[in-house]
């Protein structure tokens, strides 16, 4: 297999519907999270959350770089101006998969309507499939993954999960004002070369139908 190159995204003609699709490594996958500078900062300076974050509320992780821009403005929204690349244990990753629930009742996947809420109550993580975004931030035919974790998985995200963390606010707007150019290419150059996430259906199973 040809090594993948910064840039390299698949064909979205393509995709299947539902795909974990993040730059990874054979340890490692990397999230996206925007904050305010006074936790985006501290976070990327110590390479672990401060204080003021909250581990006793949900956190949502999103794999799709250009999703996390689609949901932040760019970094420009108020609250999200620090962009930050996370990188987590693969581990952790599918801990949350694992514990997950679907965040909506979906019929034929959930056995009923109470079963499901019950379920979702009793998670730690959940998931929704929201549709994945072209350069300029407009929905594409499939779907990717947010991943919310909350009680147990937000702790294990902040206190063991966490390899790195790295400001990619200047990659953001970097890749921004080459799509406000008209320079599409040399911005899809720029993007992190996400790739279907190896993960195998048995751990997706409660989470599509």
């Amino acid at each position: 297999m040809a090594p993948v190159k910064w840039g390299d995204h698949p064909d979205p003609v393509t995709e299947p519907k539902h795909q974990i699709r993040a730059l990874h490594t054979d340890a490692t996958v990397t999230v996206y999270q925007a904050y305010s500078p006074e936790i985006g900062l501290a976070a990327a300076r110590d390479g672990r959350f401060p204080a003021v974050w909250q581990r006793d509320r949900m956190t949502w992780i999103k794999p799709s770089f250009l999703w996390m821009m689609y949901r932040c403005g760019w970094g420009t929204k108020e609250g999200q101006e620090h962009v930050l690349a996370v990188e987590i244990a693969r581990e952790g990753f599918e801990w949350a998969l694992r514990h997950s629930c679907l965040s909506h009742y979906e019929r034929g996947l959930h056995t009923d309507r109470n079963t499901w809420r019950r379920q979702l109550k009793r998670a730690p993580a959940r998931v929704q499939w929201d549709p994945e975004r072209d350069l300029h931030l407009q929905p594409l035919p499939h779907r990717t993954l947010q991943l919310g974790l909350a009680d147990e998985a937000a702790h294990l995200y902040a206190d063991e999960w966490i390899v790195s963390i790295t400001d990619v606010t200047a990659l953001a707007r970097l890749v921004h004002a080459r799509v406000q150019g008209g320079e599409l290419d040399a911005a899809q150059q720029l993007l992190p070369p996400e790739r279907p996430y190896p993960v195998s259906d048995e751990v997706l199973a409660h989470l599509y139908r």
